[in-house]
């Protein structure tokens, strides 16, 4: 087991430095991935989405199982006792019970039976039965069948709600990682370019030294900053190829083996071109004409609430008597039917009656239930609460980051104004590499912090738009 252990953290080693070594200029030449491919995929694949199926598939066979207890039945006997070569007995029998929705069983049979130490009751030959039986009291509006066979459809239905809830957090969470991932790579582009940028600058400060319009001092101030920067490239990337792999984490194939990158692979989304910066608003129009009670969550408690309520009416069935009427109609083979009037011949009939005297078990089991009715009740009163404070909160953070990105935006334009104002000073002799360097760190905090707010923006978004998910049409 260590040695499984210190082989996966062996291959984690090798797989990111593989990846920090891969050429930085191939991004052009590798794999892309979109948004929609990338979700597409989660959905299809993913173990996890798959087993949130499969408890469906589990509820639907509930109710097959529940249903089974409305089977008819199909029984047979054959037997026979002799001993000394006296006959006993010798019994043939076959009988068939149909249970009814209503609490009514049906039943019907042929016996034939023969031999010499029969009981007085029974009856040689062949005899034909046919019986109901009643329940008159318990059992009579609601019983054990017909609340298994109620539970299950609702625990399909619950199973159901509960099901689209767990994927669409699912590809909540998996979207997100993925414009987190579009993020790193955009600040490691952003990084790589300023690094080109630096090049371009070193090279030129240090043709103006030969030519004795600068200083040393310049030279060293240029590669300074230029060092800087490659740091910051390097430890971009590796926060780009860190993300990747959470991203990997998301990725399967159709057969629930793990999908192993055998190239680097690039985001073909970026966070400037998403369509949530023009759709926000109808985002959050059309989620605030949703009823919360539409939401799967609110449902899945709806439906927990019908099971409660369908044990409780079980459970109230336990305070009345158990009377239970029995008839049956006997026929003897070879013998014409005589079926009216019911109680006058060929017949059996019987009424059996229990009371519990205390009911102390009843009583139990009834409050009980209805504890748990109440404690559905305040569960859903939370969800719904829960559900109403995220769709606010969701909606606030979409409109804040909004305002944000507009700011921001401006808010790098004057950097940049400022440092073009500084080059432009610096090529009249005006300014010095130190401003202009000192600019250009500004502009690049900017431009960080406005990628950073596009995808908390995004990622806001993108929670409600799978809340929203989450409401049935």
């Amino acid at each position: 087991m260590q040695n499984q252990v210190k082989m996966k953290k062996q291959n984690k080693i090798f797989v990111i430095a593989f990846l920090l070594f891969f050429s930085l200029n191939s991004a052009q030449d590798s794999l892309k991935i979109s948004s929609a491919e990338f979700i597409n995929i989660v959905e299809k694949y993913h173990p996890l989405a798959l087993k949130y199926q499969l408890k469906n598939r589990l509820a639907e066979q509930e109710i097959t199982r529940a249903r089974g207890s409305f089977d008819p039945v199909l029984a047979g006997k054959l037997g026979e006792k002799n001993i000394d070569g006296t006959k006993y007995y010798e019994q043939k029998n076959l009988e068939l019970g149909i249970p009814t929705w209503y609490g009514i069983d049906l039943h019907g049979g042929y016996n034939y039976l023969d031999g010499q130490k029969l009981n007085d009751s029974e009856t040689k030959g062949g005899l034909y039965q046919f019986g109901i039986t009643v329940p008159l009291a318990k059992n009579l509006l609601y019983d054990k069948r017909r609340a298994m066979l109620d539970q299950a459809k609702f625990g399909l239905r619950m199973t159901e709600a509960e099901q689209a809830v767990l994927t669409n957090d699912l590809l909540l969470e998996a979207e997100n990682t993925y414009w987190e991932w579009v993020q790193n790579y955009e600040i490691y582009k952003l990084k790589s370019e300023i690094v080109e940028i630096n090049k371009d600058r070193l090279k030129f400060t240090k043709k103006t030294f030969d030519f004795g319009e600068k200083p040393a001092i310049d030279t060293v101030e240029a590669l300074s900053q230029l060092q800087s920067f490659e740091l910051q490239q390097r430890d971009a990337y590796l926060s780009f190829v860190k993300s990747t792999q959470e991203l990997q984490l998301y990725l399967w194939k159709d057969n629930q083996q793990f999908y192993e990158l055998s190239e680097m692979i690039y985001p073909s989304d970026r966070l400037a071109d998403h369509p949530a910066y023009s759709d926000f608003e109808f985002l959050i129009q059309d989620v605030d004409s949703r009823q919360i009670n539409s939401h799967f969550s609110v449902l899945y408690y709806n439906q927990k609430q019908n099971i409660l309520e369908s044990e409780r009416r079980l459970k109230w069935q336990s305070f009345l008597p158990k009377l239970d009427f029995t008839y049956n109609f006997f026929n003897k083979e070879n013998y014409s039917p005589d079926y009216l009037p019911l109680f006058d011949n060929n017949f059996q009939y019987g009424l059996k009656l229990e009371i519990p005297i205390f009911q102390r078990e009843a009583r139990a089991n009834f409050q009980m239930a209805k504890i748990k009715i109440n404690q559905n009740e305040l569960d859903t009163t939370i969800k719904i609460r829960e559900l109403d404070v995220k769709i606010e909160t969701y909606k606030n953070e979409i409109l804040n980051y909004h305002t944000q990105i507009d700011l921001s935006g401006k808010n790098l334009q004057n950097y940049r104004k400022l440092l073009s104002a500084e080059e432009m000073r610096y090529s009249n002799g005006e300014s010095s590499l130190f401003l202009i360097n000192s600019r250009e760190n500004k502009v690049i905090e900017a431009q960080e912090k406005f990628i950073s707010i596009r995808t908390k923006f995004l990622k806001s978004f993108n929670k409600l738009k799978w809340m929203r998910e989450n409401f049935t049409l």
